[in-house]
């Protein structure tokens, strides 16, 4: 089988910093692969803070995480704060991706890319919609 690739855009419009904690550490001492999911969670859960939306409620309908994919770079810490870029790939008409580079904050050196793709969910009718016009705006479909 093939290894996975993420390719990289040219740019990131949001980036936020996160600690890797001890829980996020496996046993063998560097950062484990469900805690990447975990981290980029948390990325995309302050990238929707920034523009005023939830997960639930991303201007009218919420978010699935339809798949997932990392490729390491490099070893993940405890102790290192990592800098997580994250931007908007293959906007759809109903959804999209989101790709992350995760890199140590101190050295500038990539630790992981990752990759979850996403569709917007009307939680109350429990089916797949359209892409808000905001999320459309905001990341220029």
């Amino acid at each position: 089988m093939a290894r996975v690739q993420i390719e990289l855009p040219e740019t990131f419009p949001f980036t936020t910093e996160i600690p890797i904690r001890i829980s996020d550490v496996n046993y063998g001492g560097h950062l484990g692969n469900d805690a990447v999911l975990s981290l980029v969670h948390e990325a995309r859960v302050r990238l929707f803070a920034s523009h005023g939306w939830t997960e639930l409620d991303v201007g009218g309908p919420g978010v699935i995480m339809t798949d997932a994919a990392v490729v390491y770079r490099a070893e993940g810490r405890w102790g290192m704060t990592l800098r997580v870029d994250v931007a908007v790939a293959d906007l759809r008409s109903r959804g999209c991706d989101l790709v992350y580079r995760l890199s140590d904050q101190g050295t500038g050196e990539e630790v992981a890319r990752a990759k979850t793709g996403l569709v917007f969910f009307d939680y109350a009718a429990r089916r797949v919609v359209q892409v808000p016009e905001g999320f459309r705006r905001a990341f220029g479909g």
